[in-house]
């Protein structure tokens, strides 16, 4: 196998008011056929359902981190993604 199998992929998703899309996104990151993932799910002050959905997902899924934040915006959510991946390499 190439490096490139090895290689862990974090996919960082900023989370605000998407309750109803949000299953669906996270589900299509997790069937994804590359299985060295790690999603990062930045519940940005959600008001809605998001940050309980997110905790669901953390619990049922060893891959997935959950960080709740106040609201700061898209850039202030992902960078606090980047924050606590574990190989900071962004494409």
């Amino acid at each position: 196998m190439s490096a490139e199998k090895h290689s862990l992929i974090s996919v960082i998703i900023p989370i605000y008011n998407v309750e109803k899309y949000l299953r669906q996104c996270v589900d299509s990151v997790l069937r994804q056929t590359y299985s060295n993932i790690e999603v990062i799910l930045v519940d940005d002050g959600s008001p809605d359902a998001c940050p309980r959905i997110c905790d669901e997902y953390k619990d049922a899924d060893s891959r997935i981190k959950v960080i709740h934040k106040q609201n700061g915006g898209l850039s202030d959510a992902r960078n606090a993604g980047i924050d606590i991946e574990k190989h900071p390499i962004c494409l």
